[in-house]
This record gives C-alpha cells, structure tokens and sequence, in this order.
C-alpha cells in the first residue's frame, strides 16, 4: 500500500471516529477526496475489518445513502483524567464506551512526593489488567490541570521532573505513544467533538471543579492563545478579598469559586451550629463531601443551596467578563462539579441579567453539559485520535527501523 493510500485511510477513519457513522458522499467532501476514490478505500476498509455497514441513512426525498461507522475494536485508547485530587483512568474503544471497568485513585498533585512515578505505575498496571495488547492501543491521552507546554511535554505546575520531560518519562515506562494537555481544554475538546459544543463556532466551556477552567472555542476551533496558556479563568483578579489563590495572586476568581472553597465554608457554616442534611457526612474526603454538598442541595437543603448560589454567582460575574470581550453563543458547565449544574444555572444567569449589556447577551444561552463528569475522560481519547495521523506515521516508522536494525 502507499503512502498516500495509507493517508487517505486514516483521514476517513479519523472522521469515522468523530461523526459516529458517514456516508461515503460526506466522507468525500470532509476530506477532499474523489467519491469512486472513497469508495474504493471503504471496500478495502470494510474488507481489512476495520470499517462496518450500519445501514441506511434517514431519508431526505432521494434514495437513501448507506451509513458507515468504525468496528468498535479496531483500536483502543487509555484515556487518563488527572484532578488536583483524584485520578480517573479507563480504557475506551472507537464508540467512546468503556472496555472494562474505569480505574480510580487518590492523587495529591500538590502533596505527594512523587505523582509522576504513582501515575505512570497505575497507568503501566491498568493496561497489563485489561487484557487488551499494547498493538491494539493508539495511546494514552492525558488531561491534567496546571500550565501545560504541549509541545515540549512539560507542566509547569505539577509533575516536573529532572532531565527530562513528562511525555518522555511516561513513554519511557509505559512503551505506548503519550499525549498530554490542559484539563480544561481537553474538556472543551470533548464537548467540540461529541458534546453541547458541537457544531457551535462559539462557545466557552467551564470547567467546574477544584479550580474553574476554561476552554474556549472560537470559529469552531479550540483557541489557546500564544502559547497554550489561554482559558485561565481561575485567575481572572475580581475580588479584593485579601485571600491568597494558589496561582500566588491575592483576589482570584478561583478563591471565592472553587469547589475547595465551597468544602471550607460548608465546613465553617456546620462547625458555627448551621442546620444542614451535611451533619455527620465526613469532611475530610473532598471528593464524597463536594458530592454531598451537590445531593443536599439537590434535596433542598437550604445551607447547601446558599452556599453554592454564592459561588455561582460569582462565576458569573466572571463569564460577564467573557461575554463582553468575546461575545459567545453558548456557556457550556462542564467538568466534575457539573453534576449539580442545574443548581449553578439560575445564579450564573442572575450574574448575567445584572452585570452584561443586555443587547450583547440577548442571544446568549447557559446550558449544563451533554456529556457530565465523562468529559475529561471522552476528551482524553479524543487528544489521542486528534493525532492519530502523527501517531500512526509514527509507530510505522518505529517498526520500519526495528525490523532494519533485527535484520
């Protein structure tokens, strides 16, 4: 087979992966190719086992055209999702569906010693587990928080290491292709590819979680700025509340916002004698008492709505910011937090009504997430397949010089 023949073979499995299931017409303008020349390579597909029928379009007044869709099996992704806390890794076939069960684990990004070293050990023992060879998986896609240089393969919050970088370290253990980005744009990436951001040009997605992303989608792109450090909604400095974030900063959105925030003053409010569904839930896991908070709140307890209504708020008074500077179509709530998302909508739209030029927001909708809490995950896997032309073209040539150096 060619080169180009090999090229043309990706692009249409890359769109498969991405639009669930084409026709053979969409595939040729999507990629700029010929439809007998289309054609062509989705009979070779079909016949190599790795493209299906799955039968025949809706119809529109013609004849109905077939559909075509990826085998499920053709490949696999370990998608990796790393908060400040917890680590989420599971293994994902070619529908976004989980082979096997999902791994999950502390991680203390800021207290642990040595989270790289745990977090390539995990990923190592999660793939021997699974059963599935590393020649059936494309790669491991990580979102993680912190300032990421996807280029070089550094985090310049978390994970530094010495003489070297993290992709190459993890590449190093694991013997698999590794990529990794911010957790917030990996976030939007997925809502851009699967979730409530399909097919909107322009979009900001918020990441709710220990702190508040942001990804943010322009002209139908993901945008990142100079050099891949745009969306730190966190640190936008809207307060003078003389609290340190831990940017370093004094008044970021993040100190009156986050989901760690909301931990401390739902602590502080039981331990001052306030009435609450919270008593007795253990305070000192983050991640299951943040989960209380939401169900309380869910259930109508007044303290818990209070406190959340007051981070809400806030967060919109940040988006206001992004309303007048970008002027987007759609507020996406995103990320771990947003399972609750219902009770941030009315306070982020209050914050909105009060402090946005009514004439730039009339058109603007705030919306809670298709996808929830699996969007760091399906993003993860979408970072992998994003490059699955680079990483492909990659390992033939690594296989090329094996079998040159055996001979």
């Amino acid at each position: 087979m060619t080169e180009k023949n090999r090229l043309y073979k990706r692009k249409i499995k890359k769109q498969l992966y991405f639009s669930g299931a084409l026709s053979c017409v969409e595939l040729s303008k999507l990629n700029d190719m010929s439809i007998p020349l289309t054609a062509k390579h989705l009979d070779e597909l079909i016949a190599d086992g790795e493209v299906e029928e799955m039968g025949l379009a809706l119809s529109t007044g013609g004849r109905r055209p077939v559909l075509y869709s990826l085998k499920h099996d053709l490949t696999y992704v370990v998608s990796v999702w790393v908060d400040q806390l917890v680590t989420r890794i599971a293994m994902l076939d070619m529908k976004n569906r989980y082979v096997g069960e999902m791994k999950k684990f502390d991680l203390e990004l800021s207290s642990d010693p040595q989270p790289l070293q745990i977090l390539a050990k995990e990923i190592k023992q999660f793939i021997a587990e699974s059963g599935i060879s590393k020649e059936k998986i494309a790669g491991v896609g990580i979102a993680m928080p912190g300032f990421i240089d996807v280029e070089r393969g550094l985090n310049h919050s978390f994970f530094k290491v010495k003489e070297t970088d993290i992709v190459s370290y993890l590449r190093s253990v694991i013997d698999l292709p590794v990529l990794i980005d911010n957790d917030s744009s990996v976030i939007a990436l997925a809502e851009l590819r699967f979730g409530s951001a399909k097919g909107r040009l322009n979009a900001m997605v918020l990441n709710i979680g220990w702190g508040i992303g942001l990804g943010m989608i322009l002209n139908g792109s993901l945008f990142r700025g100079n050099n891949g450090f745009a969306g730190e909604f966190s640190h936008i400095p809207l307060f003078t509340n003389n609290k340190m974030c831990s940017c370093g900063k004094m008044g970021c959105l993040e100190t009156e916002t986050s989901l760690l925030v909301i931990l401390e003053k739902a602590k502080e409010g039981l331990l001052a004698g306030r009435a609450s569904l919270l008593e007795g839930v253990d305070t000192e896991n983050k991640e299951l008492f943040a989960s209380a908070i939401m169900k309380a709140a869910l259930k109508g307890d007044r303290f818990a709505i209070e406190i959340l209504s007051e981070a809400g708020y806030n967060i919109g008074r940040g988006v206001a910011i992004l309303v007048h500077l970008l002027n987007p179509e759609t507020i996406i709530l995103s990320g771990i937090g947003s399972v609750g998302s219902k009770l941030w909508l009315t306070p982020i739209q209050q914050a909105l009504n009060e402090h946005c030029i009514p004439k730039i927001a009339e058109h603007l909708t705030v919306e809670a997430s298709s996808m929830g809490s699996e969007a760091g995950l399906v993003g993860a896997a979408s970072l992998i397949m994003e490059h699955y032309d680079e990483l492909n073209e990659k390992k033939i040539k690594t296989i090329k010089k094996y079998s040159l150096q055996k001979n």
